[in-house]
């Protein structure tokens, strides 16, 4: 089952986790990311939603991810280009979680995902966390 995993830099303590099932925001992440690629699944055209229009919210702190599995030096390579600063992530994750919250045309594309509006709100706390323990934090998936 596919996971999000959250590292800081410096660690923080308790390390960062989800409570939950974290594959609802793997996939968000993955068909906002393959919008720019024409995807046309749902989860893409609700992060379209939020890039345009009346929330204009620049997903790329949220986009700033990578595969954990490490198949060779450029996967290497793209695991230290995703590490970033925490409170732009934050900030993303607070507008995002409260544009859900007053948009019903984003909601309506988030309908198949119950859980995901509250994974970017957790996400958003870890990362608040982070940015404030001035740490740099690194979000990763893994599909098994």
């Amino acid at each position: 089952m596919p996971s999000v995993i959250i590292e800081t830099d410096p660690p923080i303590d308790p390390p960062p986790s989800f409570a939950g099932d974290s594959a609802p925001l793997v996939y968000f992440l993955s068909f906002a990311f393959a919008g720019r690629y024409g995807s046309q699944h749902a989860l893409t055209k609700a992060s379209m939603l939020l890039r345009t229009g009346q929330h204009k919210i620049d997903l790329k702190p949220l986009l700033t991810f990578a595969d954990r599995d490490v198949e060779d030096e450029a996967d290497r390579l793209e695991l230290e280009r995703v590490w970033q600063d925490a409170a732009p992530l934050a900030e993303c994750c607070r507008r995002v979680v409260a544009a859900i919250d007053v948009d019903a045309a984003v909601r309506e594309r988030l309908v198949e995902f119950p859980t995901l509006r509250d994974l970017l709100d957790e996400l958003g706390r870890i990362a608040a966390q982070a940015a404030d323990a001035g740490a740099r934090i690194r979000v990763t998936y893994t599909m098994g």
